[in-house]
């Protein structure tokens, strides 16, 4: 570091409890109970943390709550990625869930995440991941360039 460069940011650190993360996707998911908010939670962020890999993973899990990034770091990632209806699709098959129940769930968890995450971390992501995930983290889904 010389005497010009500015100093590191501190590490971001969660913004959320783990209560007040279940509580927003229970809202926003509309799950009766804060156990069902909490089974979906850990399903969809175990499933992400079999896709997701590297700087954006770890920058992920530094902003969820503790518990929250204890689910995504608890899996391998795969060395075949699924798109994003493959993701639904897989996990749809390991929980036994139907897949508007599936989309349902990963849409009201990833759309909570994404915010937690930020913009730029967000868009990081999904431009990590194949096609198909940006709608389910509630965003627009571009067309890549040729």
């Amino acid at each position: 570091m010389s005497l010009l460069s500015p100093p590191a940011p501190p590490a971001p650190t969660a913004a959320v409890t783990f209560n007040q993360l279940l509580e927003k996707v229970r809202y926003e998911g509309a799950y009766p109970t804060r156990r069902q908010a909490e089974d979906v939670v850990r399903r969809v962020l175990e499933a992400l943390g079999r896709q997701l890999t590297g700087d954006e993973r770890v920058e992920l899990a530094a902003r969820l709550p503790q518990e929250a990034a204890r689910f995504l770091a608890s899996q391998i990632p795969t060395s075949q990625p699924l798109t994003g209806w493959g993701f639904v699709k897989d996990l749809a098959e390991r929980t036994g869930g139907t897949l508007a129940t599936t989309r349902w769930d990963t849409g009201s968890v990833l759309g909570v995440v994404a915010r937690l995450a930020g913009d730029t971390l967000t868009a990081r992501i999904i431009g990590q991941l194949p096609d198909g995930y940006a709608l389910l983290f509630g965003r627009a889904q571009l067309v890549r360039a040729a």
